[in-house]
């Protein structure tokens, strides 16, 4: 055999072995996929669709409508693996899922407004307006 034959069948050898690796992955993979998915809960396939503030809701939801709460979630789950909904679900689409369907959960806000270069809560700011008398100071108009 001359030298080429030999870096050719070297070659070869090489191809042949990435080949069955990339064909050993890819059955891996197709095994993960049609395992059941009976060991992952539906309020995991839900909390992993949530987004910024999805969690405080979800968690808000289930303190105060244990059982609403629960159905709800595991039709969202069933949606989310249907692919039916596929986006990132964050708080508010939450809280108006839940609103929409007539649970009223309440969720703490507070309203922050700027005083001197600073964030300050509303009522701090209402409170600060108050004079040494404890008589409330007419509020400006704007």
């Amino acid at each position: 055999m001359t030298e080429e034959d030999k870096e050719l069948e070297l070659l070869k050898a090489k191809r042949l072995l990435e080949m069955q690796k990339n064909l050993s992955q890819k059955q891996k993979i197709d095994e993960l996929k049609t395992q059941p998915t009976a060991s992952v809960s539906p309020r995991e396939i839900v909390v992993k669709q949530l987004g910024y503030r999805g969690l405080e809701v979800l968690e808000n939801a289930e303190t105060q409508f244990p059982v609403e709460t629960k159905m709800v979630i595991e039709k969202l789950a069933e949606l989310i693996r249907s692919g039916e909904v596929t986006e990132i679900i964050d708080g508010g689409k939450l809280l108006t899922l839940f609103r929409s369907i007539g649970i009223r959960v309440k969720v703490q806000t507070t309203i922050k407004v700027e005083q001197d270069g600073k964030l300050v809560s509303w009522s701090d700011k209402l409170k600060g307006e108050q004079d040494a008398d404890g008589q409330d100071i007419p509020a400006e108009n704007p």
